[in-house]
């Protein structure tokens, strides 16, 4: 059985050893295209022996630390037979030995620990220290104060370098202590970025146990929503215990799960059962008169810290969100309706298609607690905006503009961006 030749490699072989012609010419064979090995396995090949020779020169490296260590034992083993046998030449010599091995070891080793202990910042901050020290001591040397009667060979005043020790001394002593001031600092920093850290993860494994409890209440075999009172009332505590508890970030987590469940909204609910129904599309329906929430908030947010979150699309309508901190928050298509903003914090806030009532900006008013909500007319279903602050809101439509201004009060007015001129104060009325 005969194979037939690679063309590949015949057809090389053909344009190294004979020339061919091109047009009537011939090119020579110093002339001829010379073909490249393939690149990738030049790359190969050399990132092959790169990682060879690299892993032989950290071998290498360990065996010549070792016999460099074993010398050194040797050399001071010899120097204690010559203590011992009266042998001053082998004293000396082993002790020459143990000296120059030593300092050969520290040097290798040295560039590493001066990288690893010191940092880049500090390394500039040392030598400097050391190079004013050693210029001070070289321009006393050579200072016509060290010279006698004008003569050119110099004399040392040792009275002025070892004040300049001392100096030294002093300040080596003092960069010592500043040294060790930064490092105990950095020592801080770690600990307190592992110590939140830390407190991160557990919020966020308290979170994720929360929300598997409060799925467990709400939710039965057959997948239905289950919530009889005493499951409300068990999701509502675990609620107001997991809120208090967690910061700013973990509330609002917490509201956006509460909310794109339909856990705090009010459900329409069979009357004789009590269980939610659906809407024909898919959805619970919703029952802003008479529907009941699997967990109502209450006062939960009342003072609450909100500052900078995602607070998209939730729901906190009838929320009391007394002197709450809401600065810097994203409420775009938030539902605020009915909520209790009384001296809330609602600075350089994203407001964007947001309810804060029901019906038309002109007969809306805020909630009453005697008074029921009309939802066709607006009338005591609004927000309570009084004394909010509204400095540096952002996309403020028109009627919720109207809205605010009509009932936040003289004071709040100020607050609001692009003024309340023209439009009534009812609240004062």
């Amino acid at each position: 059985m005969t194979m037939e030749p690679n063309s590949s490699s015949s057809h090389s072989q053909g344009l190294q050893e004979s020339p061919e012609t091109l047009n009537g010419g011939v090119i020579q064979p110093s002339e001829s295209p010379q073909l490249q090995p393939p690149t990738e396995e030049i790359h190969l090949n050399s990132g092959e022996s790169w990682e060879i020779e690299t892993e032989n020169l950290t071998l290498d490296d360990h065996q010549s630390s070792a016999s460099g260590s074993v010398l050194v034992l040797a050399a001071m083993a010899l120097m204690i037979l010559g203590l011992g046998i009266d042998n001053i030449t082998l004293g000396y010599v082993s002790a020459v030995a143990t000296l120059a091995i030593s300092l050969r070891l520290l040097w290798a080793g040295w560039g590493k620990v001066w990288t690893t202990l010191i940092p880049p910042s500090w390394r500039n901050l040392i030598i400097a220290c050391f190079g004013i020290l050693g210029s001070l001591i070289g321009l006393v040397i050579f200072s016509n104060a060290n010279t006698e009667n004008e003569v050119s060979n110099i004399t040392i005043n040792w009275d002025a370098i070892g004040a300049l020790g001392d100096l030294g001394g002093a300040l080596g002593q003092i960069l010592i202590a500043i040294l060790a001031v930064y490092v105990a600092w950095r020592q801080y920093i770690i600990s307190r970025d592992l110590t939140i850290q830390q407190n991160r993860i557990t919020q966020q494994q308290t979170i994720d146990a929360y929300f598997q409890g409060v799925s467990d209440l709400a939710l039965g075999e057959q997948g239905l929503l289950e919530d009889w009172p005493q499951e409300r009332v068990i999701a509502e505590g675990r609620t107001s215990a997991i809120i208090k508890s967690v910061d700013a970030e973990g509330k609002a987590k917490i509201l956006r799960f509460l909310s794109q469940a339909k856990l705090i909204t009010p459900l329409q609910r069979d009357r004789h059962l009590g269980r939610p129904m659906l809407d024909g599309n898919g959805n619970y329906a919703e029952d802003r008169d008479y529907g009941v929430r699997v967990i109502d908030l209450g006062a939960m947010l009342a003072g609450a810290d909100l500052s900078k979150t995602d607070l998209r699309r939730t729901d906190l309508s009838d929320a009391n969100l007394v002197k709450a901190n809401l600065q810097g928050c994203d409420l775009v298509r938030a539902n605020l309706a009915r909520s209790i903003l009384y001296e809330a914090n609602l600075s350089y806030t994203n407001l964007r298609a947001i309810r804060l009532f029901y019906g038309s900006a002109e007969t809306a008013s805020p909630r009453s607690k005697t008074l029921i909500p009309n939802f066709n007319t607006g009338e005591h279903t609004g927000a309570v905006v009084e004394n909010a602050d509204f400095t540096g809101v952002e996309n403020l439509s028109e009627e919720n503009h109207y809205y605010c201004c009509a009932w936040c009060g003289s004071k709040s007015r100020k607050t609001i961006p692009g003024g309340c001129e023209g439009i009534p104060n009812k609240l004062d009325r």
